[in-house]
């Protein structure tokens, strides 16, 4: 007989929520069986659990993450094209964190420009107070 998980179960084993795992269960990626209203998960099921979070934990989509997941095929576990398509997976992923780092820094540049041209005019404003005080006394 398999071994089977209950939500409860897995949810504690993998500190996540029982709406995580039937966040998973909506995209595809778990397939539990029902008795009545109660989930039963497979190995299966807790394996392509295992990949999924790992997947998430690296920054791929769900969707991502399952299309790696629906290529596995145990009966040829020597083909290389699930994992040649989760490398491609990373390799898209990277370039998308280093344009987003790019765009940051852009951006936190910009800030330090703006900061420094504010702190300028404000020092200016200062000083033009000081003067028009010296003056009045």
């Amino acid at each position: 007989m398999d071994t089977q998980y209950s939500i409860s179960q897995l949810s504690k084993e993998f500190d996540i929520t029982p709406r995580t795992l039937r966040f998973y269960e909506s995209r595809g990626i778990l397939a539990p069986r029902r008795q009545g209203t109660t989930r039963i998960y497979s190995e299966r099921d807790r394996v392509r659990l295992v990949l999924a979070l790992r997947g998430r934990r690296a920054g791929l989509s769900v969707e991502d993450i399952r299309e790696v997941i629906d290529m596995y095929d145990p009966t040829q576990p020597d083909d290389a094209r699930q994992t040649m398509v989760l490398l491609e997976k990373i390799r898209e992923h990277r370039r998308e964190l280093i344009n987003k780092i790019k765009d940051i820094n852009e951006t936190l540049k910009a800030m330090d420009e703006i900061e420094e041209r504010t702190m300028e005019a404000l020092n200016r404003k200062a000083a033009v107070n000081t003067n028009q005080l010296a003056f009045e006394l």
